[in-house]
């Protein structure tokens, strides 16, 4: 004892580990497979974070295209319109307006404040197809 060789194995001198029960080995077990499910999701959430937002230029440059494309793309359609019908102003200046209104809702769509309409209809698909009565839960009530 005065030589602290008390807790060491006498084989080879290294310290003794105290016995392991069937409890701790499966909880050990256990902890092991926690901490590999736990940095598994880590890495996952930190690529789709790296992979889900683009530079501010990237994200500005995105939303300019959408809005202008809308623009230009409704002015196209009333020059053409115009030319084929032959009435002037009146093509361009509506279908001018409806580009300005398709590019505005193409920049929330981007941006995730409006909803994709076939998202939606897919969704109404899922919750079933039966009208809603005034006795069910689901809706606005009048």
């Amino acid at each position: 004892m005065i030589d602290g060789s008390e807790g060491r194995d006498p084989a080879d001198g290294a310290p003794r580990r105290p016995a392991v029960s069937a409890e701790e080995a499966a909880l050990a077990a256990r902890l092991d497979r926690l901490g590999e499910t736990l940095g598994a999701k880590r890495a996952a959430e930190e690529a789709a974070k790296a992979k889900g937002k683009s530079s501010g230029f990237a994200q500005a440059t995105k939303i300019a295209s959408e809005f202008v494309a809308g623009v230009i793309v409704g002015g196209g359609l009333g020059w053409a319109v115009d030319r084929a019908l032959g009435t002037a102003p009146f093509g361009l200046i509506i279908l001018l307006l409806l580009g300005f209104a398709a590019g505005v809702l193409n920049v929330l769509r981007a941006e995730g404040v409006v909803a994709d309409a076939g998202a939606r209809l897919r969704e109404k698909g899922n919750s079933g197809s039966r009208p809603a009565s005034p006795g069910d839960d689901h809706g606005p009530r009048a």
